[in-house]
């Protein structure tokens, strides 16, 4: 754990870069928070660096939905922004309807294509390089570049016109 926290914390600050202090969670506390939920199952083995930290960035990207989802309960009638994604949002600024935004379509992309899906999460939410993507999900450099292409197509589309 030592040699990946501070990979960990930087990963989590550029998560919350931007976000207003009130509402995000410091990064130790967001690293905290996914390690806790990583390390919930004993079972768990790490194929290699690229697999740990994918799996650690899905876990942050469960933590803020699940943290954005509370507020949003608590605020009353909180309309959904339209949001882009595009690569400037890698830089991982935290914006609740975002987040929320992304997650909602992210499940609607995983049933369509989960190969896209899954570079999604590990690009935008776990901030992989291609390279690391493709070591991560076995695939070569070119495939995981064209299904990010593709995914981040599809999500614009969708995320300017929400379904109903």
């Amino acid at each position: 754990m030592e040699a990946v926290y501070a990979e960990l914390r930087a990963l989590a600050r550029a998560r919350l870069r931007g976000e207003r202090r009130t509402h995000a969670p410091e990064p130790t506390s967001l690293v905290h928070q996914a390690y806790f939920r990583l390390v919930g199952n004993d079972e768990t083995h790490w194929h290699n660096r690229a697999h740990f930290f994918g799996a650690a960035g899905e876990s942050m990207r469960r933590v803020l939905v699940d943290r954005a989802r509370k507020r949003l309960a608590a605020k009353r009638g909180g309309e959904m922004q339209r949001v882009t994604l595009n690569d400037a949002d890698l830089a991982g600024e935290y914006d609740v309807d975002e987040v929320l935004s992304i997650d909602r379509a992210l499940a609607r992309l995983q049933e369509k294509d989960s190969a896209m899906a899954d570079v999604v999460k590990l690009r935008y939410f776990a901030g992989l390089t291609v390279k690391e993507v493709g070591e991560a999900l076995g695939s070569s450099t070119r495939t995981v570049e064209r299904l990010w292409t593709a995914a981040r197509a599809w999500l614009q589309r969708e995320l300017r016109n929400p379904p109903a």
